[in-house]
């Protein structure tokens, strides 16, 4: 190769380990809300927003802005949840074309039941694995990052 390699050999561990730890984590995750609430992480990410919500009800658009989804797979998946019982969607009186979800019983106890153990395996492999130093340094890297991709145009379409 003309240019030399695609990364030098420092680059290319902590690209890969970030994407091995990408991976293991969402799946230790995914595992843990499963077992203990019988919820997928996309279960979880919507339920959060909508048990934190006032009545437990988020405008659908609102609830896509905060999960980063577009409107299609949020609106398969609400459907999904719609027939666990998890939510239910209702016409929004503010606006005809709009819909809002609302959090069911069902719904606040299961999310309930996962947010213990979620926060407790969450700082098991992310944050108990970091100094507060490391921590300081890893919200930098992170902010940077974000910010490099929205000036380039590659935040989520629903973000914008």
């Amino acid at each position: 190769m003309a240019d030399g390699p695609w990364l030098g050999a420092g680059e290319a561990h902590v690209w890969r380990s970030y994407q091995r730890v990408q991976r293991a984590l969402a799946g230790a995750l995914d595992h843990q809300l499963e077992r203990h609430a019988g919820l997928s992480g996309a279960d979880f990410a919507l339920l959060g927003p909508l048990a934190e919500a006032v009545d437990g009800v988020l405008r659908m658009r609102d609830l896509a802005a905060t999960v980063e989804w577009d409107r299609s797979r949020l609106s398969h998946h609400i459907s999904r949840m719609e027939k666990r019982g998890l939510v239910v969607r209702e016409h929004c009186a503010e606006d005809a074309r709009g819909a809002n979800v609302r959090l069911t019983l069902s719904g606040r106890l299961a999310v309930e039941a996962a947010r213990r153990p979620h926060r407790e395996t969450v700082r098991r492999y992310f944050f108990d694995q970091l100094g507060a130093d490391e921590l300081v340094v890893l919200a930098g890297a992170f902010d940077r990052m974000l910010a490099r991709l929205i000036e380039d145009d590659h935040e989520p379409p629903c973000a914008r």
